[in-house]
């Protein structure tokens, strides 16, 4: 159709043109009128040419229009299978349940279970030379969920064990340990745990303090390591600094005649437990390198004999602190036991108190492990406890004077060496005492 509109266009137009041309001249001859013919079907050939041409282009256009369809309806029907596809992942992943994918007790424990420990082998020379290895100790931690996990150690004291030896095992922490918010500020644990007293009974670690031995206040005040069974929350207060422990535990067990507090300590094992004994604590750790705190522990009954009519209540106070600036340190204790007891009074051991102050210098020194550079530290250290305060007519008192290094050739590694002049309670008790030490943690 629109070819033979085309054709008749043209024809027209040629017969209009001759026409006028007729009529302003006179009619051609036979052979002019043939070349006229001839030309006009030239002409017609190659208008026949160029729309023959023209249908060919829209055919082609055409045909890539469809071929574009067809290719943009697959690619919509794709689309709609992927989308389809998407939905039913997203229903599989929302008909999970959490809990299921969440690592269990033999499944991939590995990847949550680590183990820690530390030792520390000491010589002293003094009035008694000995050499032992005073602790060997392995932990096994093990994490159930992100908010459950079990911490524990196990500690073998003085390497030999068994009748007639001097050494013991002790199971010092064994506690489940519980997240109680989102941000896990606060906690609850449950179990055998460290109670939280002075500086060094919850860390204890030999890199972690001067001195090849424990210093005196905190060995026979508070009797370091000091562990019970029972309970605690802990926290932290916002950004305050400030952090807290509040617990409920297993008590100390006194022989009533000599009222020793280090040998009341029944290390939960088949430990009475007539009446309990309550333990808290706050510190305040909000400037960089400066904790203080105090902490404090009532004994309903310190004896723990069920079979008498007379309770006695006891009550140890503790305040602590420790600033580190640059290398310097200081660190100082006081703490003291007021025991409720007429036996007590009588011994002066009602009354039972120690203190200690300890300065150092930390420095770094060219000749170590790792980076080429280790750690030398020194220190000195007052130390002095009554343990029969409550009476003038009884010498209980111990004055320590303690002078030594450290020197840390890897952070986790240390060597120790410290002189002790010791003034001891009564006759005969004085001594002046070398100790030189190893210790490690992992």
């Amino acid at each position: 159709m629109k070819k033979t509109a085309l054709l008749s266009t043209c024809a027209l137009a040629m017969i209009t043109l001759s026409g006028k041309a007729l009529a302003a001249e006179d009619l051609p001859s036979r052979e002019e009128m043939w070349q006229m013919i001839q030309l006009q079907q030239k002409q017609i050939e190659e208008l026949k040419a160029i729309v023959s041409n023209q249908d060919q282009k829209i055919t082609a256009t055409e045909t890539k229009v469809h071929e574009n369809a067809a290719q943009v309806q697959e690619t919509a029907m794709k689309v709609e299978e992927t989308a389809k596809k998407a939905d039913k992942t997203e229903q599989t992943i929302a008909s999970i349940d959490p809990s299921a994918i969440e690592p269990a007790a033999g499944n991939n424990w590995w990847d949550r279970t680590s183990i820690n420990g530390y030792g520390e082998l000491h010589y002293q020379g003094g009035n008694v030379d000995e050499i032992d290895f005073h602790r060997f100790i392995i932990g096994l931690n093990h994490e159930f969920t992100d908010d459950i996990r079990l911490m524990s150690e196990l500690e073998v004291e003085h390497s030999v064990i068994g009748d007639g030896q001097a050494g013991d095992v002790v199971l010092e922490q064994a506690l489940l340990e519980f997240d109680l918010t989102e941000d896990n500020a606060h906690k609850a644990q449950a179990g055998v745990y460290l109670l939280p007293l002075g500086l060094i009974n919850e860390v204890h670690e030999p890199p972690t303090f001067y001195g090849v031995e424990r210093n005196i206040v905190e060995t026979q005040i508070i009797p370091s390591t000091f562990h019970e069974a029972g309970v605690q929350v802990l926290g932290n207060l916002g950004e305050s600094g400030f952090s807290y422990n509040a617990g409920v535990h297993s008590a100390l067990s006194v022989d009533p005649m000599t009222f020793d507090i280090r040998g009341g300590r029944n290390k939960v094992a088949n430990a009475e437990a007539t009446d309990p004994a309550f333990t808290g604590r706050v510190r305040w750790s909000g400037y960089p390198g400066v904790t203080v705190g105090i902490g404090a522990q009532h004994q309903t009954d310190i004896t723990q004999e069920s079979n008498d009519n007379e309770e006695v209540g006891a009550t140890l106070v503790e305040t602590h602190a420790d600033i580190r600036r640059g290398g310097w340190g200081l660190r100082a204790l006081y703490a003291r036991w007021d025991i409720d007891s007429t036996t007590a009074e009588a011994m002066g051991a009602d009354e039972q108190f120690g203190w200690y102050v300890e300065p150092s210098y930390r420095f770094e020194v060219p000749f170590g492990y790792d980076d080429g550079y280790g750690e030398l530290g020194v220190f000195a250290r007052y130390n002095e406890v009554d343990e029969n305060a409550g009476s003038n007519a009884v010498d209980g008192e111990t004055e320590q004077i303690d002078l030594g290094v450290n020197y840390w050739p890897i952070p986790n590694v240390v060597l120790k060496a410290d002189y002790n002049f010791i003034n001891g309670e009564g006759q005969g008790n004085d001594d002046s005492r070398l100790n030189l030490g190893i210790g490690y943690q992992f």
